[in-house]
């Protein structure tokens, strides 16, 4: 089979032949129709992901496909079901074997693409604003990144969830990407005073943060007294630093938030989580936004689309 392998210490990344795996006791075998793309990937490519498998490996984190095979002990799901998985590796390949715990049943009429571009982005927006942060109706919800594939989907389940949405994101384009998914106030990150214009907003009652640097510590001033502040990320390359007075002097909470950490300890909250999600997808609530589709020879070419922050939402990789 072909795969996309991450090869040696020069992280190499190769499109290449590949045995094609067999599933293990507890594992599916399934056919990959396509694999979502993430910034995560591009750390694992470095080597600095804090989850990155040992050399070599191959890349993807989520897929959607079809069952082929079951390992020991596996009943369900059957051969022939439609599922996506979050493997966390594996994905960018023809064939791939994963945890069957982890394959979540694709509700009909689910394309393929929705289902790679849906658990992490999500995933992990709706785990950060509801379990963490307790969004609640009526408050303020600003959305650093806007128009990056998990900011996307925070300013469309912000909304969904009653909060005023303040979007900020570069340029003209990202930033009507976010009207469109629901933002009340648009902000462009590339012009004038961030902490400024937020504060000429009212401030901000939760911080959904993956990009870090110098975009947090301005919304980070803007916030309100008991505000929550999500760090999500650091697109940026920038871990920002977070000042213990300032927390203690506005009341302040800061709340760590790993969407793949809860597998290992709670993984009632992403199954939870994914069969709301799943419900309003079903309810037409939700709306995927995919920017670019690409076949798994021009992988590299996604990924550079994440490096360069080019895309909008998510960038899929088909693959059969």
């Amino acid at each position: 089979m072909r795969a996309i392998i991450v090869r040696d210490q020069l992280r190499n990344v190769t499109l290449a032949d590949a045995p094609e795996p067999q599933p293990g006791p507890g594992e599916i075998q399934m056919r990959i129709a396509a694999c979502g793309l993430n910034f995560a990937d591009l750390l694992m490519i470095k080597g600095t992901y804090q989850d990155t498998p040992d050399l070599p490996f191959i890349l993807g984190m989520e897929v959607a496909g079809e069952v082929t095979a079951l390992g020991e002990g596996v009943t369900s799901p059957a051969v022939g079901t439609r599922v996506a998985v979050f493997g966390g590796q594996g994905g960018l390949a023809e064939i791939g074997c994963f945890p069957a715990d982890r394959a979540v049943v694709l509700p009909d009429g689910m394309s393929m693409t929705d289902a790679a571009a849906f658990q992490i982005a999500y995933g992990t927006s709706h785990v950060a604003l509801d379990h963490r942060a307790r969004l609640q109706p009526g408050e303020t919800l600003c959305v650093l990144g806007a128009a990056g594939g998990v900011g996307l989907t925070a300013v469309e389940l912000g909304k969904l969830m009653g909060a005023r949405v303040i979007a900020v994101a570069r340029g003209a384009d990202k930033l009507r990407a976010a009207e469109e998914a629901g933002a009340d106030h648009l902000i462009d990150a590339t012009e004038g005073d961030l902490r400024g214009a937020l504060k000429a907003l009212g401030g901000l009652d939760v911080l959904y943060d993956p990009v870090g640097g110098e975009q947090w510590k301005a919304a980070f001033r803007a916030a309100r007294p008991e505000a929550r502040l999500l760090p999500i990320g650091f697109a940026s390359g920038e871990v920002p630093q977070i000042p213990a007075n300032h927390l203690l002097v506005k009341n302040l909470s800061v709340l760590g938030m790993y969407w793949g950490g809860y597998m290992a300890f709670r993984p009632e909250v992403i199954t939870d989580s994914l069969k709301v999600l799943l419900g309003w997808y079903r309810a037409g609530k939700l709306r995927p936004h995919v920017s670019h589709i690409l076949p798994l020879d021009r992988t590299e070419e996604g990924l550079e689309l994440l490096r360069s922050r080019a895309s909008t939402g998510k960038v899929v990789i088909e693959i059969g």
